[in-house]
């Protein structure tokens, strides 16, 4: 493959990783662009990046690891973009076989996590929850929706960086927005280790929330209606037992059966609408080009 390789590498307050990190991906790929992005860190981060020989993009303040990524991935020249977190999880001898994947004409090859690699049972259990979700949402098997390490094809990339938060969720968009606009994605089993540095700047607390609408934007940017459609019928399945039961007991149609047959038409045809925009918004991404711009 001739195509050149830009690997992408957002970073925050990473300064005692780095070096190992940078050092082992110039050894496996010396011809690779190597772009960090320091998230505004007040560490040493960007001092030892350029140290390492690596490309530094600077964010005046922390902005967000989503941000970095589009950062990256605008100030990247490869046609092939490779994003890995900076604090050690991701392996460096795991690239090539991204790569490896990536060459067998697919658009985007996500590195899936297994089980020994979750940081907690709750962090288990809600990426099993989205990646079920996320499954059902597009009809092909999705091992792990919000991993971070992935091998991307630039000019598709940056056709959805509009699309991209500029926080944690930034994976799982991107892998909604490739799936709804027909690219081939693909995903190879990895270890992710233990991480380095700096303490996450993932709280259980603060973006607990966050990640619960995870599952509400997997329906939003793939098929609303896959989303809303249940969520009507239930509504009126519900308003046409309440109404056998009020009917029976008190020979009447009350408010309540009128207000959940409402929220059922309500639900529906908000769906309808959220798929038409839906569909209007990836209109203009069937044809992306192939190239790295």
């Amino acid at each position: 493959m001739n195509e050149k390789i830009s690997i992408v590498i957002p970073a925050k307050n990473e300064a005692e990783p780095l070096p190992v990190l940078l050092g082992e991906i110039k050894r496996l790929h010396p011809d690779a662009e190597i772009i960090v992005v320091d998230d505004g860190s007040t560490d040493r981060t960007a001092a030892v990046a350029e140290e390492k020989g690596a490309h530094v993009v600077r964010h005046r303040y922390s902005m967000g690891n989503g941000a970095a990524i589009k950062s990256g991935a605008r100030a990247a020249r490869g046609d092939v973009l490779v994003f890995m977190d900076a604090d050690g999880q991701h392996d460096p001898k795991d690239i090539a076989r991204l790569l490896e994947k990536f060459r067998e004409g697919y658009d985007l090859v996500v590195g899936a996590r297994d089980r020994g690699s979750q940081a907690s049972i709750a962090r288990m259990f809600g990426n099993g929850l989205y990646n079920r979700l996320s499954s059902w949402m597009v009809g092909h098997a999705i091992d792990d929706l919000t991993s971070g390490f992935r091998a991307v094809r630039a000019g598709a990339f940056r056709q959805f960086l509009y699309l991209l938060p500029n926080g944690f969720s930034y994976p799982t968009t991107s892998t909604m927005a490739f799936f709804r606009a027909g690219h081939a994605v693909t995903y190879i089993p990895i270890r992710a280790h233990s991480r380095k540095g700096a303490a996450s700047h993932i709280r259980l607390l603060r973006d607990g929330s966050r990640f619960f609408l995870i599952i509400f934007k997997v329906g939003v940017l793939y098929s609303p209606l896959k989303l809303f459609a249940p969520l009507s019928a239930l509504f009126f399945a519900a308003g046409c037992w309440y109404y056998a039961y009020t009917y029976i007991t008190t020979q009447r149609f009350t408010n309540m059966g009128v207000l959940l047959f409402l929220s059922s038409a309500l639900l529906f045809m908000l769906g309808l609408l959220s798929e038409q925009i839906t569909t209007l918004m990836y209109q203009r991404q069937q044809d992306p080009p192939r190239s790295g711009d």
